[in-house]
Formats: C-alpha cells, sequence, structure tokens
C-alpha cells in the first residue's frame, strides 16, 4: 500500500511587493497551518518523507505542520518539481518516489493539489482550501503504478473545531 498525504500551503499575504516564491504566510495561513496538523495528530499514521515546494508560503506551512506532528526534519526535503500549479509536475514527481517510502507528506500549491486530489483519490474535492490536507490510498506498492485510490480523509480548517 501506499500513501499520498498533500497540505496546500497556508493562507499567504500579497502585501508585500515580493515575487510570489517569496510570498509569506498570513497569521491566519499560521493558526490553519497548525490546527491542522493538530487535528492530523489524532488519528496520524507513520510517515516516511515529507517534501515542499520551495517557495516561502509551502516552507512555512511545512515547517510548522511537521514540527506540531513531532516528524524529523531529516526526512524533509525541498523539490522544486512541486512549484507547479497545473498538477502534471506533482504527479510526476508521485510517480518517481522511492519504493522504499510507502507514506509520503507533500507541501505545494492549488490547482495542482485539487487537480490531483480529484484524479487520483475517488471523491470529489471542489477546491483543496489553504492548509487543506488530503489522504489517499492506493492498492499497489509502486509508485509508478499509481493510478487511481481511495480518499481516506480529508481535512479542512473551516472544517475543525476548535
Amino acid at each position: 500500500m501506499k500513501t499520498i498525504l498533500l497540505v496546500r500551503h497556508g493562507k499567504s499575504s500579497w502585501d508585500y511587493g515580493v515575487s510570489d516564491r517569496d510570498r509569506p504566510l498570513k497569521e491566519r495561513g499560521i493558526r490553519d497551518a497548525a490546527k491542522v496538523a493538530k487535528e492530523y495528530m489524532k488519528n496520524s499514521i507513520n510517515i516516511d518523507a515529507a517534501y515542499s515546494s520551495p517557495a516561502n508560503r509551502a516552507m512555512h506551512t511545512a515547517i510548522i505542520f511537521l514540527r506540531t506532528i513531532n516528524f524529523s526534519l531529516e526526512n524533509f526535503n525541498l523539490s522544486h518539481t512541486l512549484y507547479d500549479f497545473s498538477g502534471d509536475d506533482v504527479l510526476r514527481f508521485i510517480h518517481s518516489l522511492d519504493n522504499s517510502k510507502d507514506t509520503v507528506l507533500l507541501f505545494g500549491h492549488n490547482e495542482a493539489f485539487t487537480h490531483i486530489a480529484n484524479t487520483l483519490g475517488d471523491v470529489y474535492i471542489e477546491n483543496v482550501p489553504t492548509s487543506g490536507f488530503v489522504e489517499i490510498k492506493f492498492d499497489t506498492n509502486d509508485w509508478s503504478a499509481v493510478v487511481k485510490g481511495t480518499t481516506e480523509r480529508t481535512l479542512f480548517p473551516k472544517l475543525i473545531k476548535e
């Protein structure tokens, strides 16, 4: 079995004159990332590796999430491939994952993550919101064979009771 965990970056700010890659998180983005991570901890599964887009907002979301769940940053890497908005590069990334890793956590962007959630999962999601989490399981032991799986869980900040 293979499992992909998708986390869209937290709410970001457009208030600064910086490039798209450098946009920071808003306070809400910081809070929501921690909230979703805490909710994930209630039914957490072992994660073998985590990867993030190198965009500031995605990396910051990843660090908040991973620290909240006490994930070792030794198993965390950046991938320029995840700075993708269509989902094509993200899908290629998933298909190229090392088969020794069964559960992989990805931090990235929309429209890519909504596209991946709908292409690979079996539940239609109109939009993966900022800080949104989607878990999809696949009945295969080969990442390159991942085609259609089962959407096991979604965690969206507005739906989590505090």
